[in-house]
């Protein structure tokens, strides 16, 4: 059964869809080697993002194992029926982009229409999200009550709504690129640009507030997407970094 195209609007499990059924049919038996990232993307027309998240999607399933210094594997043990992990919402990259068009305009309106206790909330949970700067999941909670904050300020409830259903969304393939990519260091940037969101909303300036919310989040899409653009790390024999807990993170050319 020969890899068809992706339509750009699929979501990465269709991707993942496609390579399951390869390896059900045989086309990459038990213990065989995935083409490399680059390839793949090449011969189904689409980004190698989408590609990394189908990827790791039917790595957490256990379809495939990613090999130090070798490649990407098909697993000899037995996979779940489906093989893919359970995590029916759309890719990270998706989820940031769709963030960046309506978190970026909540905030415009939130610096318009935020009282001094909007703004002492917001101050609040940057406060939090500094004093447990090392713990995750606290951290991780903090960051979620900023954002369910500003579109609180906003005044419109729906708003709310929309923004706790987005946050809602990031279901476990999220949470392995969060832990592939976030670091206390990219921590601090993330209180920096809270920061600054919270200047402009307290100046009341829209304009600002937009601003500062669209380059944070652009950053963080420019964090999730870094090394899809390095030659063959694994294949060349470099070690990508740990997971927490010691687990080696997705890294394939």
């Amino acid at each position: 059964m020969p890899l068809q195209q992706v339509e750009p609007r699929r979501l990465y499990r269709q991707i993942a869809d496609q390579i399951a059924g390869l390896i059900a049919t045989g086309e990459f038996p038990p213990g065989s080697r995935l083409p490399a990232e680059r390839e793949l993307a090449a011969k189904l027309g689409v980004s190698r993002a989408s590609v990394r998240e189908a990827i790791i999607s039917l790595e957490i399933g256990g379809l495939v194992e990613v090999r130090v210094g070798t490649g990407i594997f098909v697993t000899l043990k037995q996979a779940p029926a489906s093989g893919i992990a359970d995590d029916a919402g759309p890719g990270p990259f998706e989820l940031l982009n769709a963030r960046k068009i309506v978190e970026g305009e909540i905030a415009a309106l939130a610096a318009t229409e935020a009282g001094a206790s909007d703004v002492e909330t917001l101050r609040h949970s940057i406060l939090r999200m500094t004093k447990h700067i090392d713990d995750f999941a606290i951290r991780e909670d903090s960051d979620r009550e900023f954002h369910l904050a500003l579109a609180k300020a906003t005044g419109n409830g729906s708003l709310e709504l929309v923004v706790e259903g987005l946050w809602n969304q990031r279901a476990e393939l999220w949470g392995r690129l969060q832990q592939h990519f976030h670091t206390s260091d990219l921590a601090k940037q993330t209180i920096r640009d809270h920061a600054g969101i919270v200047r402009a909303v307290a100046a009341h300036d829209a304009a600002g507030a937009r601003g500062a919310m669209h380059r944070h989040l652009s950053r963080v899409i420019r964090e999730f997407q870094r090394g899809l653009n390095e030659t063959a790390s694994v294949e060349q024999g470099a070690a990508p970094p740990r997971l927490a807990g010691g687990r080696r993170s997705i890294r394939v050319a």
